[in-house]
């Protein structure tokens, strides 16, 4: 897991551009602690940070094709899962290997295949090539944008980064901030293109963006399809344990040490079961997967329930571990410490965003801190609920006849910070329009009934939208910590079986994420395979509460943030006494102070 930045200039010259590239480059320090570099050509700056995983030794970035008079040079971060079968095809096509990195492997696959390099690559990746005798930058994305990738336009090509952060290092690029970022940023919708920076997009999930001579060209090389279904709930079930099991099993090679993340729900513990399995079996029966939970100092006599929250995980998850048999570790959180300033200000700029989710957010980032200290490596079952159907909106008949995105039923506007009404944002519309626009990209089959046709429309959504949030998270607040994190059930085959088979397949007991969990029977307790959705874990502390009610009493301080905020409608949420606070106005509280910090930080230009 790396960090990759630079640029293409068809009108200057990139090799006087040192101290440039250089500085571009430090800013993603946090995603490569192991090691950095940079290569200058005429026409192109390439940076790369490393966080080394794989051959240590021989995984050093900007790699080229040959070391005098390159042809080829190679930025890439993230993990190629299939490299070991791609090594052995290329080098039956005559290529010669240096090294064991994956990164080589992408390298001598692009002088095969040219742009068509994405379409032969199974994992989490983000990469640019720059072809010197073509004179042609190429940006690719995995296929679900498990890796981040944004661009921006420059005199005479492009500049491109991991995070917008480095971006802002080139002297052309500027942190500016207009009403269509900030209505991209509070919409809640998660589009995929734009972001809350004018002028910065992301290359999209499963696309790739071309730069040469004759302009900029953009395609997607893999999208979501609908397909016929032909397996019966035996050989779906058959089919799904086979699918997460091989995702898990070709995301275990490392050289350095792993872990996985634990918190007593069905798809970590699946999931860890079937990677303790395949360790034992490759180490001997005595090996022992480390795996990692997060509590709460108070949540034994604090825990009450919420609108995403249904129990306790901890018990869950000790139970879980001990039913595997990992060496399990909770990780307890005092609820004050998310509250500390230098902790917060290190979320948010990690994020390059002023849309989070506040405490989980930060606790999240202190639970990657402590398992760095023993891993460099993580597995989440990120994406499940997404693929399996495991959101309330899938089973809910209200959210199911909602004409907008399901998931603001839950957030909407009692979490998201109200922005100032003279601002002129016009939220309601441009959510009206971009949710017709997102349903007319859901490929249907012909003679879906009604109920399929929708579940289909969810299962897009939630897959395509909500997830893309997930996994910008779990990515930056994983990275900041120099930790990096694989989602097995982000792997493209799984997605898009689990996509074509018909919701009454999907739910056939009646619950959510059926398949899932009668493919897991044998590899949890019957307690967690029961248990329903449990979301991520919040405090519960009084504490934590007056604390918040304090920092956004002092964001609100702020110029700034008095003129992009709606201090009529926060008010009623520091007024309410602490205990009594719910859980979508005290994310509001969390989305003032966020703000107030990302103006601080990044000092953007308001263009409004």
């Amino acid at each position: 897991m790396c960090g990759i930045t630079g640029w293409v200039s068809f009108h200057q010259d990139a090799r006087s551009q040192t101290p440039v590239i250089e500085a571009m480059t430090a800013e993603l320090t946090r995603r490569g602690l192991d090691a950095g570099g940079v290569w200058l050509g005429e026409r192109a700056a390439i940076g790369h940070r490393r966080l080394a995983v794989i051959d240590l030794e021989g995984g050093v970035q900007p790699m080229t094709d040959r070391p005098n008079e390159p042809t080829t040079v190679l930025s890439h971060s993230g993990e190629i899962y299939n490299h070991h079968e791609l090594r052995a095809e290329l080098r039956g096509r005559g290529h010669v290997f240096g090294t064991r990195s994956d990164t080589e492997v992408v390298l001598r696959a692009y002088a095969e295949w040219g742009e068509a390099v994405a379409e032969h690559l199974d994992g989490m990746f983000a990469f640019a090539v720059w072809d010197e005798r073509a004179e042609r930058l190429l940006l690719v994305r995995d296929r679900l944008g498990v890796k981040p990738l944004y661009w921006a336009a420059v005199d005479g090509g492009v500049a491109f980064a991991s995070e917008p952060k480095a971006l802002f290092r080139h002297p052309e690029l500027r942190p500016r901030v207009d009403a269509d970022g900030l209505r991209e940023a509070y919409s809640l919708l998660f589009n995929t293109g734009p972001t809350v920076w004018s002028g910065v997009r992301e290359v999209e999930p499963g696309g790739l963006l071309v730069l040469d001579r004759d302009g900029i060209r953009e395609r997607r090389y893999w999208q979501l399809e609908a397909s016929a279904h032909a397996d019966d709930r035996d050989a779906a079930i058959a089919r799904v344990h086979d699918l997460v099991s091989t995702a898990a099993r070709s995301q275990l090679e490392a050289d350095v040490p792993l872990c996985s993340l634990l918190s007593g729900g069905i798809d970590s513990t699946v999931l860890t079961a079937l990677l303790a399995d395949e360790l034992r079996l490759r180490e001997g029966p005595d090996a022992r997967i480390r795996s990692y939970a997060v509590d709460y100092s108070d949540q034994a006599e604090q825990f009450t329930g919420d609108i995403l929250r249904t129990g306790h995980d901890t018990p869950y998850a000790t139970e879980a571990g001990a039913f595997i048999g990992t060496d399990h570790s909770t990780v307890v959180l005092d609820p004050r410490a998310l509250l500390d300033p230098e902790h917060r200000k290190a979320v948010v700029v990690a994020r390059d965003s002023p849309i989070g989710v506040g405490d989980m957010d930060t606790s999240l980032y202190l639970l990657f801190g402590e398992i760095r200290r023993h891993s460099t490596v993580a597995l989440s079952g990120e994406a499940a609920d997404e693929v399996f159907g495991g959101y309330p909106w899938f089973h809910d008949p209200k959210a199911l006849a909602a004409a907008t995105f399901p998931w603001l039923l839950v957030t909407g506007d009692e979490a998201a910070m109200p922005l100032n009404p003279e601002l002129g944002l016009r939220i309601g519309e441009f959510r009206d329009d971009t949710y017709r626009d997102a349903l007319a990209a859901v490929p249907h089959l012909d003679g879906e009934t009604p109920t399929e046709h929708r579940q289909r429309e969810m299962q897009h959504l939630s897959l395509t939208r909500w997830l893309r949030q997930l996994l910008h998270r779990k990515d930056r607040l994983s990275m900041a910590q120099g930790l990096e994190v694989r989602v097995p059930y982000c792997d493209h085959r799984l997605v898009q079986y689990a996509f074509d088979a018909p919701w009454a397949l999907q739910s056939f007991d009646g619950r959510e994420k059926s398949l899932l969990r009668a493919a897991g029977a044998g590899l949890a307790p019957d307690s967690v395979l029961r248990r329903p959705k449990n979301h991520y874990p919040a405090t519960h502390h009084p504490d934590y509460n007056r604390g918040l009610q304090d920092l956004a009493r002092d964001a609100l301080s702020v110029a700034q943030v008095r003129a992009l905020a709606d201090e009529t409608r926060i008010k009623p949420c520091l007024d309410t006494p602490p205990e009594r606070l719910e859980w979508g106005h005290r994310l509001r509280l969390e989305r003032v102070v966020d703000l107030a910090l990302w103006l601080d930080h990044h000092q953007p230009e308001l263009a409004l």
